[in-house]
């Protein structure tokens, strides 16, 4: 009899979340607790301003909580926390050379940020920057070969681009024998003092 692929040395068992963090939408999906195969959730919008900052888009104030976590934040560390996540896979925009510009500045942001709610909502979760190049494309061309119009659903193709990012993920952890992707930490001035 054959072992479960979220049983394998070093991976326990939970779900997956896998995130495409665009400057609109983010798409969300996640995995069953074995690791086996990623779906669509939803799209949540994008709150471009991070707490404190008060310049979302337009100049307006970005909704957040009363611990300064952004609505968009804020539901994915609900949909972890709902799934009991292990892992957080957000996709890391590098160019096709392997460069990264700016949209990769704002997912490391972006995951830096996620990293501190888990924490601060007490969750276990650990959050992973995974290559994602071409994965928009690619969401783009499966949707265009099932007869989909892209440009009337955006949001189905930030769903499909985060079932890329975390399914990618999940093949590589299996291949692997564990997690993909860079672990992103956040480091507080507590910590810097040794």
């Amino acid at each position: 009899m054959s072992e479960q692929a979220g049983s394998e040395p070093g991976l326990p068992r939970g779900a997956r979340l896998g995130v495409d963090v665009g400057m609109a939408r983010i798409g969300l999906a996640a995995s069953d607790p074995d690791g086996l195969v990623a779906t669509p959730v939803e799209t949540v919008p994008r709150v471009l301003a991070a707490p404190g900052n008060g310049s979302g888009k337009g100049g307006g104030k970005a909704p957040r909580s009363a611990e300064g976590t952004t609505a968009d934040v804020e539901r994915i560390v609900a949909e972890a926390a709902e799934r009991f996540a292990a892992v957080v896979y957000v996709g890391l925009p590098r160019h096709l050379s392997g460069k990264e510009g700016a949209a990769t500045a704002d997912a490391r942001a972006f995951a830096k940020r996620l990293v501190t709610a888990l924490e601060a909502a007490h969750e276990q979760a650990e959050v992973r920057l995974v290559d994602e190049r071409m994965t928009t494309v690619s969401a783009h061309q499966a949707l265009s070969a099932a007869g989909r119009k892209t440009k009337r659903h955006r949001s189905v193709i930030d769903q499909a681009a985060a079932v890329i990012i975390l399914q990618s993920a999940l093949d590589a952890e299996r291949a692997k024998g564990e997690r993909a992707g860079e672990l992103v930490e956040v480091r507080t001035v507590h910590d810097t003092h040794d």
